[in-house]
């Protein structure tokens, strides 16, 4: 990304933004989140919890240290930064009793995995969960910051964990001070906030999990909430293996099921020392006898914060796991987002040539298909030693609990047990590598950035806007006056999608295929087709994103199947198009569109382009079994109706079809937070359909943002008419950072 081009709107912003060199989820829970804070108030110093808004639906990492945390769109946040509230329902509390403690060999990733199983199986959407009960207490803070990650995996707003001892214990550890750490307790212990493991507090529901009972686990091919332990992984790849495979050969041993990727990655599992130290325990062991990685598998190492690089060095653990191929590539999302660069060349080979079924394994928190690499339909997530043994296998179609991981250079095959480490030796590594002051010098170095430094921008009132650029171009939403969405119209279903469309189906963050219309519309504009970066990094031009949208080959248009991804018919007339061009005939042709989906839709990352690119395909309403909660709010602000259909109410059984057409009652005027609206099909054979749907709208402010025609006008109206400068609000921590 050309950080030339994005600095002047950060550095004319006039707030002071740093250059750390690592994810956000992590610097808050290493350096910046202070469990209790003060505040001056009427000449007094005041007490209270901290607190975190994050831009970034891994958020509640926090959660494991004690500090109520939870994501929010973009675009919500930006409405935060021009002086607008954040408002939400009071939300009900989850409670979950956990019990027993873990089995020797058992990590924090095996129950982070267990926990989304089990709390994906209940409506978790705008729900917080808590953690509570004797089982808590055996549980490190970086194992509760693993389990607190996956919160959205697992559909609540937020995973809380209390504030007990070892909480305390990580402030310290982490380089806070003992005084402050010490603050912290007190405090806890005067206001009641102090975790007892035998209290019972009072829930809107309550769940229990024995610790005791959860094992090794993956969660895969396509979700993270199905858990599978690894004897399963050849049967639930059996629907998605081609039929004509061909068998490896001598001159091509790529077997099927291959592991074309093998990740430590995601903020998710770096940030616990004791994973990464057991991944590198396992390396050390593997080395010794002599194991390598396959030849076709790409391994890569991407902690959270340059944290871990010292301790690892320190233990010489990074040594053996350079050996093994797991070198560190950088400090960031990288492979779980989609940033894992072109597969080997061996694997797209044997793709072609014998139509083999090529996987990742990486220890992320999402592996919805194509978010990894967008030739990857399945991925399976694991903890971080885990990911190690699956590139030393290469591929995924053997138990690696009862069979054998590889065979050394002696001819002896080699189980996993011999190569995992016990839980006294991940202790001892700790032991030997952690260093308080790391923390502190880990981030005082990335801070010192001096390419950061040297980046200049003109010192001008507005951003001059470069029309030769590809990277930053002005959006047509970015007006005074939005769109017109509300009120009594008929519109034209554009797409009709089925369960779990996630964020990354709607618009992908991995590279730009060369064959695409996003890469025909970067080469017409002189960029290199062998160097057209990732979907991520062109997020500031439209043009690129709108053409990506629903590209994703897994998503099926269930008005006609036989439409390729990223197109769609136009109804009048039953041309096919890209799905950009569809929408700009029905724009052009004065005809409204919503779109419709089944359940979960809008799971995933918090990405805002998935509501920016419904509002430039025109959409007036998402229709949906039930949505995920931010892009709910995501939609609302950028001025589209979320619209929940009636229980039993799916695509399925609407049965639309191409010509049907869909009339919304929503006047501006009636619309009222869960108000009912009135919707009826207009099927083209002249028979309809009326039912009640229920406005997914929960505050008077969302009525407010939807009548403005999204909060990017709601913003500038204010702005226009208000006689003194609107305050700036940072999200995040009292004095601290999120993504903006």
């Amino acid at each position: 990304y050309p950080a030339c081009e994005g600095v002047p709107i950060a550095r004319r912003s006039g707030v002071p933004f740093q250059s750390f060199l690592t994810i956000m989820h992590t610097i808050n829970l290493e350096r910046i989140a202070t469990v209790v804070t003060t505040e001056e108030c009427d000449g007094r110093t005041w007490a209270v919890p901290d607190t975190l808004i994050g831009t970034d639906s891994h958020t509640p990492m926090v959660n494991g240290i004690g500090v109520v945390a939870w994501g929010v769109g973009g675009l919500e946040a930006e409405s935060v930064m021009f002086g607008m509230p954040v408002m939400m329902r009071v939300p009900e509390v989850v409670g979950l009793r956990l019990t027993g403690a873990l089995r020797e060999g058992v990590l924090s990733t095996d129950l982070a995995l267990r926990v989304t199983n089990l709390l994906r199986g209940i409506a978790l959407s705008g729900r917080f969960v808590e953690f509570f009960g004797p089982g808590v207490s055996t549980l490190s803070a970086g194992d509760r910051a693993v389990i607190a990650n996956m919160a959205p995996e697992y559909g609540s707003s937020s995973g809380f964990f209390p504030v007990d001892a070892r909480t305390v214990e990580y402030l310290v550890a982490t380089g806070r001070t003992p005084e402050h750490a010490a603050f912290v307790e007190a405090y806890a212990r005067r206001t009641g906030l102090w975790f007892d493991p035998e209290a019972e507090p009072f829930y809107d529901a309550v769940l229990e999990l024995d610790l005791s009972t959860v094992t090794v686990a993956l969660a895969g091919p396509c979700r993270p909430q199905d858990l599978l332990t690894p004897d399963r992984t050849r049967d639930v790849l059996a629907p998605m293996r081609r039929a004509d495979a061909r068998p490896p050969t001598p001159d091509d041993p790529v077997p099927d099921a291959c592991v074309a990727i093998a990740a430590i990655t995601s903020c998710t599992n770096t940030s616990d020392p004791r994973l990464l130290l057991a991944a590198g325990l396992l390396a050390r062991k593997a080395r010794a006898l002599g194991l390598t990685p396959k030849s076709w598998v790409k391994t890569s190492l991407a902690p959270g914060s340059p944290t871990a690089e010292r301790y690892l060095r320190r233990s010489g653990l990074l040594d053996d796991l350079e050996a093994l191929g797991f070198g560190i590539v950088g400090y960031g999302c990288t492979t779980c987002i989609g940033n894992s660069g072109t597969l080997p060349r061996a694997v797209l080979d044997a793709v072609a040539a014998r139509g083999v079924l090529p996987v990742a394994v990486l220890s992320g928190n999402r592996n919805f298909p194509g978010r990894v690499h967008p030739q990857l339909e399945a991925a399976f997530l694991a903890s971080p030693p885990l990911v190690v043994a699956y590139a030393l296998a290469g591929d995924v179609d053997r138990d690696l609990l009862s069979g054998p991981v590889a065979t050394a250079p002696d001819g002896r095959a080699v189980h996993l047990a011999e190569l995992w480490p016990s839980g006294a030796e991940i202790d001892a590594a700790m032991a030997a590598a952690a260093r308080v002051a790391d923390y502190g010098q880990a981030y005082d170095e990335a801070e010192a950035n001096p390419v950061w430094a040297k980046l200049d921008s003109p010192a001008t009132a507005l951003y001059t806007w470069d029309p030769a650029s590809t990277y930053i171009r002005r959006p047509p939403f970015a007006t005074v006056r939005g769109e017109e969405r509300l009120g009594r119209y008929e519109a034209d279903p554009i797409l009709v999608v089925g369960d779990d469309i996630t964020t990354d189906h709607i618009s992908p963050a991995g590279a730009v295929p060369a064959k695409s219309e996003a890469a025909a519309y970067l080469i017409a504009h002189g960029e290199d087709p062998g160097d057209l970066n990732v979907f991520s990094s062109r997020r500031g031009n439209w043009e690129v994103m709108v053409r990506g949208l629903f590209t994703n080959k897994t998503v099926r248009n269930l008005l006609d199947e036989t439409i390729p991804p990223g197109s769609a018919a136009f109804a009048p007339t039953g041309e096919v198009l890209p799905l950009y061009k569809v929408a700009e005939r029905y724009r052009d042709a004065g005809r409204s569109v919503v779109i419709v989906a089944g359940e979960r839709y809008g799971m995933g990352s918090s990405r805002d382009w998935a509501a920016k690119g419904a509002s430039l395909l025109g959409a007036r309403a998402v229709l949906a079994s039930s949505f995920e909660r931010i892009h709910r709010s995501n939609l609302i602000h950028m001025g589209i109706l979320p619209l929940q259909l009636p229980a039993g109410g799916h695509p399925a059984t609407l049965a639309l079809h191409s010509g049907d057409r869909i009339r919304v009652e929503a006047p501006a005027e009636r619309l009222q937070p869960r108000a009912e609206i009135s919707v009826t099909v207009l099927r083209r054979d002249g028979s309809t359909e009326a039912f009640l749907a229920r406005a997914a709208v929960e505050t008077s402010l969302e009525i407010e943002v939807l009548i403005a025609g999204g909060v990017i006008p709601l913003i500038l109206q204010r702005a226009l008419t208000q006689k003194t400068g609107l305050p700036i609000t940072i999200v995040g921590h009292r004095g601290g950072l999120a993504s903006l």
